[in-house]
């Protein structure tokens, strides 16, 4: 008691610099937090795009390249699978759901996915959450359209409107189904998902709005020929492996089938590069301010010899001058530390929608994960270790200084 209360007025003693010592730990160790929080963060998000599928299905092509197209709307994808095949998936005694995919088309910049009613029922993302509109509904008419949070708030669109959309995906299109104009009849909360960049309508509203005819509800047959992805979801998952076996071996198409989750995690080791430089770039930070203290300890080494000199001649051993310097590096760090959670509290619950919105980041509620307190370990331990100087310094001093 008696070394942390000397400790406690001994940095008092030196409020100015201690203040600033703690002030540049604490933005190092927030910048260091912040990125291991965003990083897992953004991984778990990513990793969890979507969930609760079973297996993804479409034509024969690479697992990173289905992947990206079906549920990143990445690229192109190259042919499409039948309409027999998809029905085949439908009625399979092993299969529970299915949610099937349509691309192609784009309005705005924006990719236009058709589907059916199941992406509403059965679309989960972040392991349980489904689909919820902030107004509006589901698409019933033949041109309803639902957008995503993001395509509402940058286009600036409500209920009701109408948009035209166009063929392919390029920015500006010449190619353009005026004829066919689509009303919006539901806009979706923020998922954090490639869903907020999307505008969903049916199958049958993509076979009308590629038909030559007029009018809304006059085709004689909008029955779709094929369609681009399926999301299969299982009666039960110990069928899984043997239905991607019998889907890859498909003798009437060639077909594929793919774990999500599998695929995803492949995707994002490839990304391994980007997060390991934001990790080294947060680690030399906080190695800047941990050098600060040390340099801050190691000056204020000068101005404290009488005190050492008047410790020493009240009976302390030399061994109780290391453990001062050394608790007073531990009370910096942990001030430092409770600093930049409070700060990483306050952002989180400021920042939380707004980078919902703008980045598709979703923060959970809990800040410290399990990796969070072994890196709040590290830090203490890579302090004390940094604060061996001076505590050795101060040793020395008391082993050699005497009271003049």
């Amino acid at each position: 008691m008696m070394l942390l209360k000397l400790a406690w007025h001994s940095l008092g003693s030196r409020l100015g610099t201690v203040l600033l010592t703690v002030l540049m730990m604490s933005v190092s160790v927030f910048v260091l937090l912040s990125v291991e929080n965003i990083r897992q963060q953004a991984k778990d998000s990513f990793q969890q795009s979507v969930s609760d599928v079973d297996l993804l299905v479409g034509p024969r092509t690479g697992q990173i390249n289905l992947l990206l197209y079906s549920v990143f709307h990445i690229g192109v994808p190259t042919h499409n699978l039948s309409w027999d095949s998809y029905m085949m998936l439908k009625q399979h005694q092993d299969v529970d759901w299915t949610i099937p995919l349509s691309l192609g088309d784009s309005h705005r910049g924006y990719r236009v996915v058709g589907s059916e009613q199941q992406l509403f029922e059965h679309f989960r993302f972040r392991s349980d959450h489904s689909l919820e509109f902030a107004s509006g509904q589901a698409f019933r008419d033949t041109y309803d359209a639902v957008v995503g949070a993001e395509v509402a708030a940058s286009l600036g669109y409500q209920n009701g409107d109408k948009i035209v959309l166009a063929h392919g995906i390029a920015d500006t299109s010449f190619s353009r189904h005026e004829n066919h104009p689509f009303q919006i009849s539901g806009i979706l909360k923020p998922t954090g998902t490639p869903v907020d960049r999307s505008i969903f309508i049916s199958l049958t509203g993509l076979e009308a709005m590629h038909a030559d005819f007029p009018g809304a509800n006059t085709a004689p047959d909008l029955s779709p020929q094929s369609v681009t992805a399926v999301l299969l979801g299982l009666h039960s998952k110990i069928k899984t492996f043997t239905l991607q076996r019998e889907i890859n071996t498909y003798s009437d198409e060639a077909l594929q089938a793919i774990l999500p989750g599998v695929a995803l995690s492949s995707l994002w080791s490839m990304l391994g590069g980007v997060e390991q430089t934001l990790w080294v770039i947060s680690l030399l930070v906080l190695l800047g301010a941990l050098i600060g203290m040390v340099n801050v300890l190691l000056l204020s080494m000068r101005e404290r010899r009488h005190e050492l000199a008047v410790l020493r001649a009240l009976g302390y051993r030399p061994g109780f001058l290391f453990a001062l310097l050394q608790l007073e590096a531990l009370l910096i760090t942990a001030s430092s530390i409770i600093v930049a959670l409070l700060a990483l509290w306050a952002g989180d619950i400021w920042l939380r929608e707004w980078l919902l919105s703008q980045f598709g980041l979703f923060l959970s509620e809990s800040l410290l994960q399990p990796g969070t307190w072994r890196l709040l370990l590290g830090i203490v331990l890579a302090a004390m270790i940094s604060a061996l100087l001076p505590a050795v310094n101060a040793y020395r001093q008391g082993l050699n200084t005497q009271l003049r």
